[in-house]
């Protein structure tokens, strides 16, 4: 769930902290000390190292991107005991690294998982697995989702080993596996039999929050707080078949085709809760007045319709904040040209807003659906289809710790001066979920910035603002060293 762009070779070109983004006419950037300009080049280095490991699920390797980040580490100084590699098969490994501290606290957890999504090298301009800087921006899958927050977390750990860093805690970094998919999730697997490798007061997850730009100007630093709930169901429609040459309405595909249609034109009720209504209340401070009074319109009780109906259609992220979305990511239908169809297949995806369960939202997908030939089932874990969905809910949000907070606000201050501080929940979803179950508060933060008009995660050409990479490697290296020092 990480956003934004990066470059990639630069011997440490024109290290600038300031970004191409100016939250306002007056912002002072954070001049480069030597050893951040050491720092982004060690970051780079990783960033293009880990970029060009495959680490998708149907070929790719996490265990490989382990290895090669724990070898960083152990020559970095980290003993050997101090960094292991672990997973339930060779393929799906996780690496768990320790900075120790002075524990006068408990350990902070700081997370990022190594897989990426699936790319075809044919839908791309560029290959997705070689890191190629063009343009002032890094290209390559995991460029945003999330190898940048992997490398600036390595990179940040590395510096503080090396200047002698006692921590008020221990630091503790989860590099993990399938996040994007697959059945091995790798904090999941972790929290269940070696808790006590990652067991923390709290958790970090840079896979969520962080700096918003919209048309070049910064609107605020997020933090995640909560997240939607993650779900897949498949619409199935089953045929006997027959011969092409007597085709009927009777059509599998056809039956299939109407129910997709019927979910494209449906809207899932606006919602808000106690998050989405600070981050919106936050956001609209920055936004262009006329988007800022939808916002606020959206914001009245009772909210204003047609201004929900506006910002819906105009912006795709406002509409995810404000509302349960699904949407058909796969189709599969027939088994050869000269017959009917016997079996029509989609896989729809949701993403479900906090206070209804998986089961809930595959009911209402039947109802939208309203047809006794086509079937929605839920897609477990393993792939397999079943009848129904879990009931459970997702977690409430997190509490925001002024521990955690008030080193945040600090630190961004000085370098985006004047750009508010705002809860968030996160459209997608993330490892956070795990964490927080097992009893360890999750927050998303990190401080690379992303133009909500350029999001690329998950998509063709993916890429990530060298500048927005640079800032974020200093930003982090200053936060956790704000949180994590004497007070």
């Amino acid at each position: 769930m990480c956003y934004l762009g990066k470059s990639a070779l630069c011997p440490v070109m024109v290290v600038t902290a300031a970004l191409a983004l100016a939250v306002t006419a007056n912002a002072q950037p954070v001049s480069p000390t030597r050893a951040d300009v050491e720092g982004i080049k060690l970051a780079t280095d990783m960033f293009k190292q880990l970029i060009e490991i495959n680490t998708t699920d149907s070929v790719g390797s996490t265990t490989v991107a382990a290895e090669a980040m724990a070898k960083r580490l152990r020559d970095a100084g980290f003993p050997a005991e101090d960094v292991v590699v672990m997973g339930p098969n060779p393929r799906k490994g996780n690496m768990i690294a320790r900075l120790h501290g002075t524990g006068a606290h408990k350990p902070v957890l700081l997370i990022g998982h190594l897989d990426v999504v699936e790319a075809r090298r044919s839908d791309w301009t560029t290959d997705p697995f070689q890191f190629i800087e063009k343009d002032g921006y890094y290209y390559g899958r995991g460029t945003q989702d999330m190898k940048d927050g992997d490398a600036i977390m390595m990179a940040t750990l590395i510096r503080m080993k090396q200047e002698g860093y006692k921590p008020d805690r221990d630091i503790i970094l989860a590099l993990t596996a399938d996040e994007e998919g697959g059945a091995f999730n790798g904090v999941d697997w972790l929290v269940k039999n070696h808790r006590d490798l990652v067991d923390a007061e709290f958790v970090l997850n840079h896979d969520g929050g962080g700096v918003v730009a919209e048309n070049d100007k910064l609107l605020g630093f997020t933090v995640d707080a909560t997240e939607k709930l993650y779900a897949d169901y498949q619409l199935s429609s089953l045929n006997p078949g027959g011969h092409s040459s007597m085709p009927t309405a009777d059509n599998a595909i056809y039956h299939l085709a109407d129910a997709l249609g019927r979910l494209e034109h449906y809207t899932f009720p606006f919602e808000l809760n106690a998050v989405t209504r600070a981050e919106l209340a936050g956001l609209a401070k920055t936004y262009p007045p006329e988007k800022a009074a939808l916002v606020k319109a959206s914001l009245n009780d009772p909210p204003d319709p047609q201004a929900i109906a506006r910002l819906s259609a105009d912006d795709p992220i406002l509409n995810s904040t404000m509302r349960t979305t699904c949407v058909a990511t796969r189709l599969a239908a027939g088994h050869a040209n000269n017959a009917l169809p016997q079996t029509a297949t989609a896989n729809v995806n949701c993403r479900i807003f906090p206070g209804h369960s998986r089961e809930e939202i595959r009911q209402e997908l039947v109802k939208i659906v309203a047809d006794p030939k086509v079937t929605v089932g839920y897609v477990q874990l393993d792939g397999s289809i079943a009848p129904s969905a879990p009931n459970e809910q997702q977690l409430p949000p997190v509490a925001l710790r002024e521990d955690v907070m008030k080193p945040l606000r600090e630190v961004s201050a000085e370098f985006w001066p004047g750009m508010p501080v705002v809860p968030n929940m996160a459209i997608g979803a993330s490892d956070s979920r795990y964490a927080y179950a097992a009893g360890m508060p999750a927050f998303g933060i990190q401080g690379v910035a992303l133009d909500n008009n350029d999001i690329r995660a998950h998509g063709k050409d993916e890429r990530l603002p060298l500048q927005s990479f640079e800032t974020g490697v200093q930003f982090y290296y200053r936060y956790l060293k704000a949180l994590t020092s004497e007070k």
